[in-house]
């Protein structure tokens, strides 16, 4: 199943699937053929209503979506917000792809995951304006694959990982990197400032990513429609299952959390610039977002 968080010219945002090109409301759908789910995807989630959703979607989502032509809408005319807007957590990878590392002249981390953690006032949506902060003359933007978890766990075994993960979308994470090199114990100020994690547009379920093998998907950092880096997910020092599993072991995970998995590179952010992230080898959507001085 594919959603998206749209919004309308009120500024109102709902949840729509993603089906064939087009988004349909999930308010319509239930109004008309009695699928009554949450219209936003944080309360699906934190509901436990994701698993109904999947049933629905693969019984009737071929057959009636298509019946709707009045509440579709072309992917070209979407206007996104992030998927949600108050994930409990949002952890991130620091140099989890070893060739990133050795550009950046770093040794990767073997042992365990460089992790941090980034406030959910960073977060905006698709085509918000990433905006470049007084405190810091030099500002890097990298796209990453980022893993939703769908339901309360902890001490998750690695081979069951996908029994707790919702879904996956596309991220861009932003650090001012001057601070942080200044002092590395600015990580979470380096990472922090508003408008520093973009969301969205399309969440997948693990059903969409073919054969379920996240480890052959291409993540993309590009820079105004020039692709500055790129790897693929079987390249992580530590793969998603081993992120799910260890996180756990520190903290309960809860639905709607977020565990943005690392970059194949980062990009320095000008005004003017257009910032994106693409992943190849699943039916995502292109994550872009302006720069702003």
């Amino acid at each position: 199943m594919r959603l998206a968080t749209l919004r309308n010219e009120y500024g109102d945002e709902a949840l729509h699937y993603y089906h064939d090109r087009h988004f349909l409301p999930v308010s319509d759908v239930a109004a008309v053929f009695g699928a009554f789910f949450p219209t936003d995807l944080q309360t699906v989630l934190e509901e436990g209503a994701l698993p109904d959703m999947i049933e629905w979607w693969d019984r009737e989502a071929d057959e009636r979506l298509p019946r709707l032509p009045e509440f579709s809408l072309h992917e070209s005319r979407a206007v996104f917000g992030p998927l949600y807007r108050r994930p409990r957590k949002i952890w991130g990878i620091g140099l989890n792809y070893r060739d990133h590392a050795a550009d950046l002249d770093e040794t990767p981390p073997s042992a365990e995951p460089a992790s941090f953690m980034k406030p959910d006032t960073a977060l905006i949506g698709p085509g918000d304006a990433i905006r470049l902060p007084d405190l810091s003359e030099r500002v890097t933007g990298e796209a990453e694959l980022a893993i939703i978890i769908g339901r309360e766990c902890r001490n998750v075994p690695r081979e069951d990982w996908l029994s707790v993960v919702a879904g996956f979308t596309t991220v861009l994470d932003m650090t001012a990197e001057d601070i942080l090199r200044r002092n590395p114990r600015n990580l979470t100020q380096a990472k922090s400032f508003d408008t520093f994690f973009s969301f969205g547009p399309v969440f997948l379920t693990p059903d969409e990513i073919p054969n379920r093998d996240v480890s052959a998907l291409t993540v993309q950092t590009v820079l105004n429609g020039e692709v500055r880096a790129e790897n693929t997910v079987a390249n992580m020092t530590f793969p998603p299952d081993f992120l799910v599993a260890y996180h756990s072991r520190i903290m309960t995970l809860l639905p709607g959390d977020i565990i943005s998995t690392g970059t194949p590179g980062a990009t320095v952010l000008a005004a003017g610039d257009l910032l994106e992230c693409r992943i190849l080898g699943a039916p995502f959507l292109p994550l872009v977002n302006p720069v702003e001085g």
